[in-house]
């Protein structure tokens, strides 16, 4: 029976900057132009938050009961590691769908972005088939693609979109957040692709081999340093978006460097970091501009 501290640990908070950064970006981005609902925002950021967890908990135990997990590296694996019963993982995954849900729906009543429901519903689809069903997308390469998708433009924009018209700055906001959540995606299977090639799990990582997805992932980083530029453009004050740079150094040297297996664990976690760093930042500088 797992502990406390070992589901906690299961939920990956490591992650949760990713969930976190676009409702930072989509509400500075709202600020910007002088609409904002704070309340909607708190909405957006528990709905981002409850379908991280989710999706933590669906690889875990997807990942779990095809065996691939046995040999990881990293954070607690509880069904790879036998220390929960995949059916609870696998309830623990869709309760936290259903609260995602749940809250979305409300934020949907109270703003009235109708469209945002299949969208989300498409999103609640993504999160389980990542890493489940018979064909997940996960081992075919596309999850970067897909997390990009989710938790870059529909997050960001979904959340300046149920306050205020969709801007420039929210663009380029949206696809800086989503080029360093692929990011982290890469970094992650950058570690794990001697475990995925064995157990055929052909992720982006696996099929560009070790070379190509080190460099993928600095021009994933490069991606949010282009979109800061870009969004100087509404406000000059997005370039304090740049201060985030060296929080990218440790994470940086261990991708470019060569590290591996345990090696490259510094990197996620501070890809994370300087995601969310970055974030802010470009939040701040995004509402310091309101028009």
């Amino acid at each position: 029976m797992a502990t406390l501290s070992q589901w906690i640990e299961g939920a990956r908070p490591r992650t949760l900057p990713a969930a976190v950064s676009p409702i930072l970006v989509g509400t500075g981005a709202a600020y910007q132009t002088g609409h904002v609902v704070w309340a909607y925002a708190i909405l957006a950021l528990a709905v981002a938050l409850l379908l991280q967890v989710g999706v933590n908990y669906a690889n875990d135990y997807s990942d779990g009961i095809r065996g691939t997990d046995e040999v990881r590296v990293g954070p607690v694996r509880l069904v790879g590691q036998r220390l929960a019963e995949p059916r609870s993982v696998k309830i623990a995954a869709f309760t936290s769908f259903f609260f995602a849900g749940l809250l979305g729906l409300a934020l949907v009543g109270l703003s009235g972005l109708w469209v945002m429901i299949p969208i989300g519903a498409a999103a609640i689809l993504a999160a389980w088939y990542y890493t489940g069903g018979s064909r997940p997308y996960g081992y075919l390469g596309l999850g970067e693609v897909f997390v990009f998708v989710f938790f870059g433009l529909v997050a960001t924009l979904g959340t300046m979109a149920t306050m205020t018209s969709l801007t420039a700055a929210g663009w380029w906001g949206a696809i800086g957040v989503g080029s360093l959540a692929s990011a982290i995606l890469v970094a992650n299977n950058l570690r794990d692709i001697p475990t995925d090639r064995e157990h055929g799990k052909r992720t982006l990582a696996v099929r560009m081999g070790e070379r190509g997805t080190r460099i993928f992932y600095v021009a994933l980083v490069a991606v949010a340093f282009v979109m800061t530029g870009l969004a100087s453009f509404t406000s000059p004050w997005a370039l304090i978006a740049v201060l985030a740079a060296p929080f990218m150094v440790r994470p940086m040297q261990a991708v470019v460097g060569g590290a591996t297996g345990p090696g490259l664990i510094p990197a996620l976690a501070g890809t994370g970091r300087f995601q969310l760093v970055w974030s802010a930042l470009l939040a701040l500088g995004l509402a310091l501009g309101k028009v």
